[in-house]
């Protein structure tokens, strides 16, 4: 049956693969044993994965990245590094094409199961609860003492908290800011950037988050900081904002938006600024021949990490900005410092785990959910198929 519902077999998805791997390959071993090259043609990672029933191939060709993932967890496939895997998919995404993606009914229940979870408002609260919610033990017992959750920037030598503070003196330097400034950031996250802002530049900052569990967080942070007279962290969704704003600070907050929203979110970012102002985003993108096949269906991390969740195509990202009335400049991109980011969070969370840190409530089948998005996400930064950036918007006068 399997082999009349997938185009001739198990061997010929295994040729698709190997037609579509141009640059890299697989080291592969089926489950009858023998063993098998795909690839191999041209430099690029060459991973090692064991195939340990032929049903692994049949999620994948049905469900792409979700059906794999199933399968890992299934333990019908196994690496002794998934990393090089993913950054082998991500980095010939289009000469793959739909090999690793949903297909018939398994497209359509993925992708209907995502568009349930759009980013309204209602859906917006659930969703950021989903993820964020966890818990703030639970956050930090494996980020870094800032407790921040987006791509670092490195400098050589940089621990990871350091490299974070990096990343975020980088992000304001963009905003001219002045003492007494007023400073919107949509997307709070548990304060670290609002702490800075208002600590090292002088600024008042209103942050938004949908997370309670954030806001709590932040607001003792900043009290403990002396900063409460100066930071307001509301539970309010951006397209409710108010008031005007010098600057507008978003750090990898657009990716919780959704296609749909992004004029709604660009709109409010161009209503806040007073003339003149400037508003610096740090987003995540995923190159654009890669973007349709991906908006089209729903991947690993929309079904099991962040529902409602859609990386930015830049182009059209940036035709909307200007057509707010933002203009789009300074870009500058960082992926492999993502992909370090993510080592290093995998790294720390493995050690959590080892020493019993994180709080109770949390089973195998969860940290193993979590190890794989973390190996998922480096991969994919490392094969160029992802990009993170931090690019400057400007309210004309």
């Amino acid at each position: 049956m399997f082999a009349r519902l997938f185009g001739g077999g198990f061997h010929a998805i295994l040729d698709r693969i190997d037609a579509g791997l141009l640059a890299g390959g697989i080291d592969a071993t089926l489950p009858d044993g023998t063993r098998r090259i795909l690839g191999g043609r041209a430099p690029g990672p060459m991973p090692i994965v064991t195939l340990h029933s032929w049903r692994a191939l049949v999620r994948l060709a049905a469900s792409g990245s979700v059906g794999w993932y199933k399968a890992w967890a299934r333990g019908e496939w196994s690496s002794p590094d998934p990393v090089p895997l993913f950054d082998l998919f991500m980095r010939n995404g289009e000469s793959l094409g739909g090999v690793a993606r949903a297909k018939g009914v398994w497209r359509f229940v993925n992708r209907t199961a995502h568009l349930f979870r759009r980013n309204s408002r209602a859906n917006s609260r659930r969703n950021i609860a989903f993820h964020y919610d966890l818990g703030n033990d639970f956050y930090a017992a494996w980020l870094d003492p800032g407790m921040t959750y987006s791509s670092a920037l490195f400098a050589e030598g940089d621990t990871l908290e350091e490299a974070q503070a990096r990343k975020i003196h980088a992000l304001l330097d963009r905003l001219d800011l002045k003492p007494g400034q007023r400073l919107l950031e949509i997307g709070c996250g548990w304060g670290s950037l609002a702490e800075v802002a208002a600590r090292d530049y002088g600024v008042e900052v209103v942050g938004l988050t949908l997370s309670e569990e954030q806001k709590a967080f932040a607001d003792a942070r900043l009290a403990k900081a002396g900063l409460a007279d100066r930071v307001s962290i509301r539970l309010t969704d951006y397209r409710d904002v108010e008031g005007s704003f010098d600057a507008v600070a978003s750090v990898e907050m657009v990716e919780a938006v959704g296609q749909d929203y992004w004029p709604a979110y660009l709109q409010a970012i161009a209503r806040a600024l007073k003339p003149g102002g400037k508003a610096a985003l740090q987003l995540i993108s995923i190159r654009e021949p890669l973007f349709d096949a991906y908006a089209g269906s729903a991947d690993f991390i929309q079904t099991y990490v962040f529902p409602g969740g859609m990386l930015v195509s830049e182009p059209r990202f940036q035709a909307i900005a200007t057509a707010s009335g933002l203009e789009w400049g300074d870009r500058t991109g960082f992926g492999l410092d993502y992909a370090e980011t993510l080592k290093l969070w995998r790294e720390r969370y493995d050690a959590a785990v080892a020493d019993g840190r994180l709080p109770a409530g949390f089973d195998t089948a969860f940290h193993d959910l979590w190890r794989y998005y973390l190996m998922y996400c480096e991969g994919g930064f490392r094969g160029g198929g992802i990009d993170v950036a931090q690019v400057t918007l400007a309210k004309g006068k």
